[in-house]
Parts: structure tokens; C-alpha cells; sequence
């Protein structure tokens, strides 16, 4: 197709100046006529790598059209996650409350058969009326302090005293019930 316009071009420019071609001419003629194929062939190369270019870039802008997000789309999801977060740390703490909350009963339970238990072992005392003559005894008498091994018994006998003076003087409630180190007063004891 080229080759047949460029000669007729040539022949109608040798038509005009009425000079016939010469060989010299023709190889000319057909050299650029090659030339000019091999240039229209380069650019039809080129016309299609820059087509397949477009078509990649176009994939891509579509492809990056949806890779990014709007600020309205970015805060309703920074809400979204608000809530969602929100609604866990809630979650996470009835659940807390609910475990503590078990574990309590579960030790008031422990505790209170414990306590059953220690308060069926241990006999309780019945405590000792105070008698009503309690202020009955004489007023005048020194003060002992009790020593490892002392008896209220012993302690009357060895200081001349009555042990009914003793408890009656010092509000003794169980007389078997006297500490080392506390101090007695000991009426009309010597």
C-alpha cells in the first residue's frame, strides 16, 4: 500500500518535469519507501506498548479508586470500633463482677462451715453469776501479781486470805481464768 503511493507520487512528480525515472530514482524511491515502513512499523510498536500501558494504568486507578477511604467513611468506622470497644470492656467487666461475685459466696460458705465446725468443737463455758454479796469483803489488803503455776486457791492460802474475798474484790467471773502478770488485790492478806 505505501509502496504503491510512493510510486505513484514519484511518477506523477516525473510526469510533471516530463523527465523519465532513472534507476537512481527507483532505489531511492524504494530506499525511503523502506525506511518509511520500518518508521511506521516502529510506531505501531510503539501504539500498542502505549495502548497496554493505558489499559495497566486504567486497571490500576480503578484498582486504587477503591484503596483509599473518604473521612466520612474513616469516622464512621473510628465510631464503629468506639462502640465495639465500648461494648467489650462492659462485657469484660460483668463477667468480672460475676466471677469476684462467685468466688465471694463460694468463700462465705467456706467460712461459715468453718465456724460451724470450730463452734461444735469448742464447748462453750457457762459464765458465773457474780453473787450478790460481791461487795462483801474486807477493804483493806495489799496487791499480788500472779505467777506461772498460781491458783486463786493457793494464792488465798499462801497470803491469809479468803478466795471467795479474792473474787468477790477483783470481779473474778471464772476463777480458773487468772493470767500471769495480772494484779489482784488481796484483801486482809499479810
Amino acid at each position: 500500500m505505501w509502496k504503491s503511493l510512493v510510486l505513484g507520487i514519484v511518477l506523477a512528480g516525473t510526469a510533471v518535469g516530463q523527465n523519465p525515472p532513472s534507476a537512481f530514482d527507483f532505489a531511492n524511491v524504494r530506499e525511503d519507501v523502506r525506511g518509511l515502513t520500518q518508521r511506521v512499523s516502529e510506531l505501531a510498536l510503539r501504539l500498542e506498548q502505549l495502548e497496554r500501558e493505558n489499559a495497566e494504568l486504567r486497571l490500576r486507578d480503578s484498582a486504587g479508586a477503591k484503596s483509599f477511604a473518604t473521612l466520612p467513611q474513616l469516622n464512621t468506622a473510628i465510631a464503629d470500633l468506639n462502640q465495639n470497644i465500648r461494648a467489650a470492656v462492659a462485657t469484660s467487666k460483668s463477667e468480672t463482677l460475676a466471677h469476684v461475685g462467685e468466688q465471694m459466696e463460694r468463700l462465705a460458705k467456706q467460712t461459715n462451715v468453718a465456724l460451724e465446725s470450730v463452734s461444735k468443737g469448742t464447748p462453750t463455758r457457762p459464765v458465773a453469776p457474780v453473787p450478790a454479796a460481791a461487795e462483801e469483803y474486807p477493804k483493806e489488803g495489799i496487791r499480788y501479781t500472779v505467777q506461772k503455776g498460781d491458783t486463786l486457791a493457793e494464792i488465798a492460802r499462801r497470803l491469809g486470805a479468803k478466795q471467795q474475798d479474792i473474787i468477790n474484790a477483783n470481779q473474778i467471773s471464772d476463777p480458773s481464768r487468772i493470767v500471769v502478770g495480772q494484779s489482784l488485790f488481796i484483801p486482809g492478806g499479810k
